[in-house]
C-alpha cells in the first residue's frame, strides 16, 4: 500500500504541472504555477533548491494586461525536459531556441536549432535524444553532441540511491493520521517548518511565501499561538 511520508516539499500557490526526476535521480524540476510560467529546480534527496526563475515576463497582477496574456499564452506549459547527462535542464522557448541549463555552474547555452518552429512540447526518449512537438504538428528528435557541458551518461544507481536516501531520512504519516497537515515536515527549498512552527505562526513579512503569509493571517484571526 502506498502511504504518505511525512517529509514534503511545499509549494506557493497552485496550477503547477507533474514534478520532472532527472535520469540520475539527483534533480527534480517543477514547472508552473498558474500565475508565473516558473520552474523550480530542487536537489533530490535534500530538496534544496537550486534553481528558481520566471519564463517570460512575471504576473503583473490583475487585471492582467493583454499584452501580457498574449505572452503568456505563447510559452508551452511543457517545455522542460531533464536529458541522460547529469546535472543538465533543457527548456524550449517560444521562438525555437532550446536553452541548455547547467545546474550546477548556472551556466546556460543557447541552441538554435527549431528556428520557426514553436515547441509545444518537449521530451526525452529512453536513450537520451530530446523530442520535440511543434504547435503545426511538426515532431523533431534530436540527438546531443559530445560538445555539450554535460555528455556523460548518467547511472540508474545513482537514483536508486537517492530513493532510499530519501525514504531513509523521513517515515510513514501514522494510520490515524487524519490530519495530515499536523504531522508533516515542510520545505520550501530553503528553510523547514515542523508541524508546531507553523501551528504557532502569527506574524510573517511580504518577503515569506504566500502560503506562509496566509497561514500567519489565518492564525492571528484566531489568535492561535505566539510568533516563532
Amino acid at each position: 500500500m502506498m502511504r504518505p511520508l511525512r517529509r514534503a516539499l511545499i509549494l506557493d500557490c497552485d496550477g503547477y504541472t507533474t514534478p520532472l526526476f532527472s535520469a540520475d535521480g539527483r534533480h527534480l524540476a517543477i514547472r508552473g504555477n498558474a500565475y508565473d510560467h516558473s520552474v523550480e529546480v530542487f536537489e533530490f534527496p535534500s530538496l534544496r533548491r537550486v534553481l528558481g526563475t520566471t519564463l517570460g515576463e512575471p504576473s503583473p497582477g490583475y487585471p492582467y494586461p493583454q499584452e501580457w496574456h498574449d505572452q503568456m499564452r505563447s510559452w508551452s506549459r511543457h517545455n522542460i525536459a531533464f536529458g541522460t547527462q547529469p546535472g543538465v535542464l533543457w527548456v524550449a522557448t517560444p521562438t525555437g531556441t532550446l536553452v541548455e541549463v547547467d545546474l550546477e555552474s548556472r551556466r546556460a547555452v543557447e541552441h538554435e536549432v527549431l528556428t520557426g518552429l514553436r515547441p509545444s512540447a518537449l521530451g526525452v526518449t529512453a536513450t537520451g535524444e530530446l523530442l520535440v512537438a511543434g504547435s503545426g504538428g511538426e515532431l523533431v528528435l534530436l540527438s546531443v553532441c559530445s560538445a555539450s557541458p554535460r555528455s556523460r551518461t548518467a547511472s540508474t544507481d545513482a537514483s536508486r540511491a537517492a530513493a532510499v536516501a530519501f525514504l531513509q531520512s523521513t517515515e510513514d504519516v501514522p494510520d490515524d493520521g487524519a490530519d495530515l497537515e499536523t504531522h508533516l515536515v515542510l520545505t520550501d527549498g530553503t528553510r523547514t517548518w515542523q508541524a508546531d512552527d507553523l501551528a504557532t505562526t502569527v506574524a510573517a513579512d511580504t518577503t515569506a511565501p504566500t502560503w506562509l503569509q496566509l497561514t500567519a493571517a489565518v492564525n492571528a484571526a484566531q489568535g492561535q499561538g505566539r510568533s516563532k
